[in-house]
């Protein structure tokens, strides 16, 4: 897709939008999801992509309408693993989600239950849609004349679609889906169109019916590969992106495209496939049904919202790529300040189209209006040396950052890097990262080696240092007691957090505070 890699993928995605739509004044981006389980970060990719399109054409000058659709009205397939009371559930496989109980207890359904989690989540990273409720647009009769309409071009649909089969769909075959008005299933096992607005059907249960869909429009959809292509000519869907599963050869995007101008004679949308995402460390792509899935407001927990975005808005939809949670967390806060400082032009690049890039990919990651001057930047790693310094007492360290701070933005930003560094040392920091400030020492120490500790605590005390100048001064004393400075430090790490080792020596004993350390010292 990309021709000029000076260009970021979203403008070359927005511009793509204007050349095959034409340049109007205003488009409608869209993405979807049927809420059959817990919507997870990979399914959030969709819906990033379509907001980072969406302000690429907002900065062109275009209006955009951003709809979200909520599948709802989908059948309940299979219980995932991670819900309560799953032989509940499984009562209403076959049944559609909207009318599939929240066995949480804090919705008025399953569906809502799964809706609700995206919507409270989305906003905190800047994503408002306008959402759409497909049980409420079929129930109420709005989709009843688009029903007809491909019931009418059945033969038409068929065709299309086997194209791309090795087996031809069956000679009854219908592009609708019904559930029983008896037993609410749609294990239907004959169903047949008389024509206008009727239908006819045999339920497994028994039940049978001859009904217009148009005066009782709760029970009859448009099966996926129909409804997909409905939906983006009755919204007039300028762009919306698929993920892998979708855009195969012979995929739902592939046949819909052909269905969408065939029978709805609307070219459709402008479209981008986006990949899988994964969880370093964890094998495969993330799975509703199986329940092993990280959601938006878990990666929230570690990452603020603009680094959340920055994840997105830095690689292409079309590449791969791993959510880490182990150290790795660290680098990733490290190179969106990078991506700030070259945007506020405190860090230069040599290579402009690289600078760029990055200058693209924070305006995108930003939430809210971009601030005239570069915001502070504490380093994830020293909070996280400063909480457990400070029992995790997030109050105590933005007041040691006060000095620095020069307005509500950098306030808030601390305190959220703070909660963020305070959540990852409790859930996902390799040990090596972790530690206590012993209260007495917790090691048994030979006498030369008491020696050099009381000398450290007593030239703590001397006077102001840097940690420069205590480093330095560290060397020295090492030198003098002919101890190789390895053993030194593993000592001091000892007796400070009974560790082999920890942060840089010199600063880590002035974060604590020079007195702590040197009563600690001479304790040894």
């Amino acid at each position: 897709m990309e021709k000029d890699d000076s260009v970021h993928w979203t403008d070359v995605a927005a511009e793509k939008v204007i050349r095959e739509k034409g340049n109007k004044k205003s488009y409608t981006v869209a993405a979807g999801i049927t809420p059959s389980g817990t919507v997870h970060i990979g399914n959030f990719r969709e819906i990033i992509t379509v907001d980072l399109v969406r302000r690429a054409l907002e900065k062109r000058g275009k209006k955009v309408r951003f709809i979200y659709s909520w599948d709802d009205f989908d059948v309940f397939r299979k219980v995932p693993a991670n819900m309560p009371k799953p032989e509940l559930l499984r009562q209403y496989l076959r049944k559609p989600i909207v009318d599939t109980p929240d066995t949480f207890g804090c919705h008025k359904s399953y569906a809502e239950h799964h809706e609700k989690e995206v919507e409270d989540a989305v906003p905190k990273v800047g994503i408002t849609p306008e959402f759409l409720y497909q049980a409420k647009k079929y129930r109420s009769g709005e989709y009843a004349k688009e029903m007809k309409h491909a019931l009418e071009n059945t033969e038409k649909i068929v065709k299309i679609l086997n194209q791309y089969r090795e087996e031809p769909l069956e000679k009854n075959w219908l592009p609708v889906s019904l559930f029983c008005e008896e037993c609410g299933k749609d294990t239907i096992n004959t169903l047949t169109w008389p024509g206008a607005y009727t239908l006819s059907y045999e339920c497994e249960c028994g039940h049978k019916d001859t009904f217009d869909f148009k005066k009782k429009p709760s029970l009859v959809k448009l099966k996926w590969r129909v409804d997909w292509p409905m939906r983006w000519a009755y919204e007039k869907v300028d762009f919306e992106p698929g993920g892998k599963d979708h855009s195969t050869v012979g995929g739902s995007y592939d046949t819909g495209k052909h269905i969408c101008k065939e029978v709805w004679n609307f070219e459709a949308p402008t479209y981008v496939m986006y990949d899988f995402i994964s969880l370093k460390g964890m094998d495969g792509k993330m799975s509703s049904s199986k329940g092993d899935v990280i959601t938006l407001k878990d990666v929230l927990e570690i990452y603020e919202p603009e680094i959340t975005r920055y994840l997105f808005a830095g690689t292409r939809p079309n590449r791969e790529f791993a959510i880490s949670f182990d150290a790795d967390v660290l680098n990733v806060y490290e190179e969106f300040d990078k991506a700030e400082r070259i945007y506020f032009g405190v860090e230069e690049l040599q290579d402009e189209k690289k600078a760029e890039k990055y200058k693209i990919a924070y305006e995108l990651s930003y939430i809210g209006k971009i601030p005239k001057t570069i915001p502070y930047q504490p380093k994830f790693r020293h909070l996280t040396m400063l909480l457990q310094i400070n029992n995790l007492n997030i109050d105590k360290v933005v007041g040691y950052f006060e000095k620095e701070l020069k307005n509500e933005h950098d306030k808030k930003r601390l305190r959220t890097r703070a909660e963020c560094a305070k959540n990852w040392l409790q859930k996902h920091a390799p040990e090596e990262f972790k530690f206590t400030v012993q209260e007495k020492s917790p090691v048994k120490l030979k006498k030369e080696e008491k020696q050099i500790l009381h000398e450290v605590a007593k030239k703590l005390l001397e006077r102001d240092w840097t940690d420069v100048e205590l480093h330095e001064e560290m060397y020295i004393l090492c030198k003098n007691h002919n101890m190789q400075p390895k053993d030194f430090f593993a000592l001091c790490y000892r007796v400070l957090i009974n560790k082999e080792r920890g942060p840089r020596l010199a600063a880590f004993m002035l974060e604590i505070g020079k007195e702590k350390v040197a009563a600690l010292l001479k304790k040894a």
